[in-house]
């Protein structure tokens, strides 16, 4: 059976040319949705604080819509709807929905006008209209978010149309003019109203609106010139020949892999060209941090140009949380599966806090596949590892707030940790910190982290490192202070240290020394 999800206006479902007739609970259609857009496999405690705030049965109230959602889109011989105990996925291999169809067909070089104005105008209607959820803040997002996406998408189709050879001169300023107006601060877009103006002979508006556009961008901070011109494409559209890489920025691929143990872990890649694999460190969610307010900015500037693969740990995040064996060896061994699992065969490798120790010992395994090793706040020796008396028993009264408290409602305890990896935070950001890691992970896996991370010693390896290394630390980093990641550069063989005017051990991306971080960082990889 052939089947269809449209999702421009409401959502409709169609098989084998029927319409097939959807549940009447708008959570249920709304859950639908969820699981065919996103296209991957979600938790089942994460789908139930996405779409049920505090009912007294949410895993009850998600096992009925998904017997709903299975009688709709399975068939006897082919299940469509994949649910065990931890996990919910919608196979959409042979499932066509329209979003989806349309980004396709957008990568297309060339278009006819027809099919663009077409597209324009199944874009003007909103994704699933009528589907909000107020009550679900977590949803409503998400929702928000792919409408967003949707009116880029929208942008770029007007983009495209307002220099189409097959239109007029009038045409094209219209098509202008509604780029614009989607996105009133594109320098592109500004660029090419003007200049259909101009070739339009409409002098009076040109100069109008280019002093209004000048004082605009002025006032944006943005450098533009009214005095520059587009000249029209002899082509339908100066395209390039594959997605630019701001737009593969929201094309992030989840993956999963099963590491020797079995334990599933869930791995993402973005962007295009040379390879830079993030080691996991504490703590990460492949969904969620991507748009998260604090390291998204960095996660996005280096996938820009690079192929950027980062992965969720076991015990956190996506990968799965019920396993026998959270160890370092554990950890490296992830790495090791990932990279395996991406067909990486030679890339940077960035480790981040604990995440630098993996990846030390990782490149001393494997120095032929790791071009580049660059470590950020990290350190080679957990804090068991000559520690006193005072500092261990802090430490320990630590790991027993966070056992008894993490799950709860009040972030008193998570802020412990939130405090000290960013003390520059404002509360917005802060209370982001609290609540991501609350979904994370699990009371007890959390602990169980703080316990191995205490052990970590890989000091026997600095020496070993051959890879071209670039150690990078923030001055005022209040949970692992800068000569901590000064021994680390002096115990590397030609190691390269680097320090940032920040005091976050996780850098703010608002704040100046991330761009330090990035621009660091390419400039080391372009170096070797």
């Amino acid at each position: 059976m052939v089947v269809s999800l449209d999702t421009l206006g409401g959502i409709k479902l169609r098989g084998a040319g029927e319409s097939i007739k959807l549940p009447a609970s708008k959570r249920t259609r709304a859950l639908l949705a969820y699981l065919a857009i996103t296209g991957r496999p979600h938790r089942r405690d994460s789908l139930c604080e996405v779409f049920w705030e505090a009912p007294d049965d949410p895993r009850g109230a998600l096992r009925w819509s998904l017997s709903k959602i299975r009688a709709l889109v399975n068939e006897p011989d082919r299940e469509r709807l994949l649910a065990d105990r931890e996990r919910v996925s919608l196979d959409i291999s042979d499932i066509r929905i329209d979003i989806h169809a349309i980004g396709e067909e957008l990568q297309l070089r060339v278009l006819s006008a027809a099919r663009l104005k077409n597209i324009a105008a199944r874009l003007q209607t909103p994704i699933l209209d009528g589907l909000d959820l107020p009550d679900q803040d977590i949803y409503q997002l998400w929702l928000n978010s792919e409408r967003r996406e949707q009116q880029r998408q929208l942008a770029r189709v007007c983009a495209r149309l307002a220099r189409h050879r097959e239109l007029s001169l009038d045409e094209q300023l219209l098509w202008a003019r509604r780029w614009l107006e989607l996105e009133p601060l594109s320098p592109d877009a500004a660029t090419q109203v003007l200049t259909l103006l101009e070739r339009s002979g409409l002098y009076t508006e040109l100069d109008s609106l280019g002093d209004e556009l000048g004082s605009r961008f002025q006032r944006a901070a943005i450098a533009w010139s009214a005095a520059a011109r587009n000249p029209v494409a002899d082509g339908e559209h100066a395209l390039p020949e594959r997605p630019t890489g701001r737009e593969l920025l929201t094309r992030q691929k989840i993956h999963f892999c099963r590491a020797g143990d079995g334990a599933r872990i869930a791995y993402a890649s973005v962007g295009e060209g040379p390879t830079i694999v993030k080691a996991a460190n504490w703590l990460t969610h492949l969904e969620h941090d991507w748009d998260a307010p604090i390291w998204s900015p960095l996660f996005r500037d280096l996938a820009y140009d690079h192929q950027f693969i980062r992965y969720d740990e076991r015990g956190n995040g996506l990968s799965d949380w019920n396993v026998d064996d959270i160890s370092f060896d554990a950890f490296v061994a992830d790495l090791e599966t990932v990279v395996d699992a991406s067909g990486a065969q030679q890339f940077s490798l960035l480790g981040i806090s604990q995440g630098a120790a993996v990846s030390i010992e990782y490149a001393v395994r494997y120095p032929q596949r790791v071009k580049h090793l660059i470590l950020f706040g990290g350190y080679a020796a957990g804090w068991r590892i000559g520690a006193s008396e005072a500092v261990t028993r802090e430490r320990e009264a630590v790991m027993t707030l966070t056992e008894s408290g993490w799950g709860q409602n009040n972030p008193a305890y998570r802020q412990i940790f939130s405090s000290t990896f960013m003390p520059s935070a404002n509360s917005e950001e802060l209370a982001w910190f609290n609540e991501f890691q609350r979904r994370t992970t699990s009371p007890a896996n959390a602990v169980q982290f703080l316990s191995v991370f205490g052990d970590i010693d890989v000091r026997a390896q600095l020496a070993r490192v051959q890879v071209p290394t670039l150690v990078i630390h923030s001055l005022r980093d209040q949970r692992i202070p800068a000569d901590v990641g000064r021994e680390l550069a002096a115990s590397i063989p030609s190691a390269e240290f680097v320090g940032l005017d920040s005091d976050g051990h996780l850098l703010l991306g608002r704040e100046p020394a991330s761009k330090v971080f990035v621009d660091t960082v390419r400039e080391f990889i372009a170096r070797y």
